[in-house]
């Protein structure tokens, strides 16, 4: 996860970094488009729906290597399909409930949860930075999750929102994991067909039935498959050149720009959820962030 100090410090965009810009902005503006189309569709199958079209889109641009699919890629995909499913499942049944704007703040905080989940499964200690992080995410859950911004407390659509993040810090571990070992292509139709098929197999046991027939539907479901296709090739081709640590600093911008998107559209957030957004991206960028060199060696000295 390391860098070049000349790259840290530059404000400068490269090609990659301005890819994994724009996807970013697609992804915040992608909030308030599920929340419009959750008013036409159940959340299975608009996630089921969704993630089909992808699947398919992704099997089309894979076709010359699919042919080569591994066991080893049919598990990856299947255990990242499933962190996937809880993940836009949870995430697409808490809008619902709470603001777009207000969903994708929470979401955010996948970042600060990875550390803490590899400390449980891993046993790798966060760092200080991470730690500082964390801290400063969840003082501002605690704020954005308020009735009305105005005091502490979680309801159900901020709970499934939080479990989301969970399963999305899950999904991130799992890719590291198998990085390197497999194919992305092929490995990302697996993904997003076996989150596809949950969603949908999960409708009857879940007592949702089918929608009526909708434009609305059916347009935002293609249009977000194409763009969830088109995001994970994206970011699987620029994150090649790109750091993690960097590629994270540019996420941050997701839940600001649905915030933008959201307020367009009319949310408003009231003060103290304002403040407690911004102490959850600032959370995301400091847990990603390392401490200064001068700072390490007066820690060695002391030591």
């Amino acid at each position: 996860m390391s860098t070049a100090p000349s790259k840290a410090a530059s404000f400068t965009l490269s090609r990659s970094e301005a890819v994994l810009l724009f996807v970013t902005m697609i992804w915040g503006a992608t909030f308030l488009i599920v929340q419009l189309a959750l008013s036409v569709s159940g959340p299975l199958f608009f996630v089921g729906l969704r993630f089909g079209t992808a699947a398919l889109m992704m099997a089309l641009i894979a076709a010359p290597v699919l042919r080569g699919l591994t066991w080893l890629e049919i598990k990856a995909g299947l255990l990242i399909g499933i962190a996937i499913f809880f993940g836009y499942t949870l995430q697409t049944y808490g809008l619902q409930y709470i603001p777009s704007s207000k969903s994708a703040f929470i979401t955010a905080l996948y970042v600060p949860i990875v550390p803490l989940l590899q400390w449980l499964v891993l046993k790798r200690p966060p760092s200080i930075m991470a730690w500082t992080g964390i801290v400063f995410a969840f003082i501002g859950l605690a704020l954005l999750a308020g009735p009305e911004g105005t005091s502490i407390g979680l309801g159900i659509g901020e709970l499934l929102t939080l479990l989301c993040a969970v399963a999305i810090s899950a999904e991130i571990i799992l890719i590291g994991g198998f990085a390197g070992k497999v194919d992305a292509r092929r490995v990302t139709v697996v993904q997003l067909a076996t989150t596809s098929v949950l969603a949908l197999g999960f409708m009857a046991p879940l007592g949702e039935s089918l929608p009526e027939p909708s434009w609305l539907l059916i347009f935002s479901a293609i249009g977000l498959g194409l763009a969830s296709a088109g995001i994970q090739l994206a970011m699987n081709w620029a994150q090649k050149t790109v750091s993690p640590t960097r590629a994270t600093l540019i996420y941050a911008g997701e839940p600001v720009w649905a915030g933008i998107v959201g307020r367009l559209y009319g949310e408003i957030l009231p003060a103290a959820a304002l403040i407690g957004a911004a102490l959850i991206v600032a959370g995301v960028i400091v847990s990603e962030m390392k401490l200064p060199r001068w700072f390490k060696r007066r820690q060695s000295a002391q030591a």
